[in-house]
């Protein structure tokens, strides 16, 4: 049972997409929130909307989460404010697209901070608190892209197979107290992200995929608080990812590279 009056619900990548629609949903369930993004300009407006539509307690935190140190940071603005947290959901995370060799290695790296490296310090560092509550839950934000090696989105996808791979690893140690730890694992959503990775090739063909981030949200924040172990919202997202458990790797790496084809 959560306590919606006292405690409150950490989302990092909060300010557009899917994190800035958890945090709607959560704050329509009157959850306190704390929101994390770089963008400080794009959290005090959403920061001032929620506030005013749902009357919760909304703290925000701007900060480069790609950063070594940001977790620390993250850690001591919770502890030095005594907030006390129920619900913690690193959502977080970008892609790359385009051939290994040819990208970026410290843009790769980077990327691989702040989708695994963030994510794994802010677990640990949380979970002390996390452990002090009758029930608590954590959902980190993985991808379908999990489940397969995908050609030219080839660290995006490991990052992702790392986070899903933590994350049950995680739940089981954790499934005789009182926390409960789940994955959410969306397929294309209509965000920045396809934009952000260097896909705007991909969009036309994504549109006709795309869930909405208000939709996901809701399945996800729905899951999350029933303690599923893996959260795959939309019927196709569910089909693939069974496919992908099925069929052989070879098959599927090659299936990838031609949708993702550079």
């Amino acid at each position: 049972m959560l306590d919606t009056k006292n405690t409150y619900a950490i989302i990092t990548g909060a300010s557009k997409g899917i994190g800035k629609s958890m945090a709607i949903a959560l704050a329509k369930r009157k959850i306190n929130l704390l929101l994390i993004s770089r963008s400080a300009d794009e959290l005090g407006l959403l920061q001032r909307a929620i506030k005013n539509e749902y009357a919760v307690e909304v703290h925000i935190m701007s900060i480069d989460l790609s950063l070594a140190e940001a977790p620390k940071a993250v850690y001591n603005w919770i502890t030095e404010n005594n907030y006390v947290i129920q619900i913690l959901i690193n959502n977080a995370g970008y892609g790359l697209w385009g051939k290994f060799a040819e990208l970026s290695l410290d843009a790769q790296l980077e990327m691989c901070q702040l989708n695994m490296t963030t994510v794994t310090a802010l677990c640990h560092l949380l979970l002390p608190v996390l452990s002090t509550q009758k029930k608590a839950y954590v959902l980190n934000v993985c991808s379908t892209a999990a489940y397969q090696a995908v050609p030219t989105l080839a660290i995006y996808s490991a990052t992702k197979a790392f986070i899903l791979s933590f994350t049950r690893a995680l739940r089981f140690e954790l499934k005789y107290g009182p926390v409960s730890v789940s994955c959410l694992s969306p397929g294309p959503v209509d965000t920045g992200f396809a934009h952000r990775a260097g896909l705007d090739a991909f969009n036309k063909m994504a549109e006709k995929f795309n869930m909405k981030p208000d939709e996901v949200a809701e399945i996800a924040i729905k899951g999350l608080l029933a303690g599923k172990a893996e959260i795959i919202p939309g019927f196709t997202n569910i089909i693939s990812v069974y496919a992908n458990r099925m069929l052989p790797k070879g098959f599927i790496e090659k299936m990838a590279a031609g949708i993702y084809k550079t």
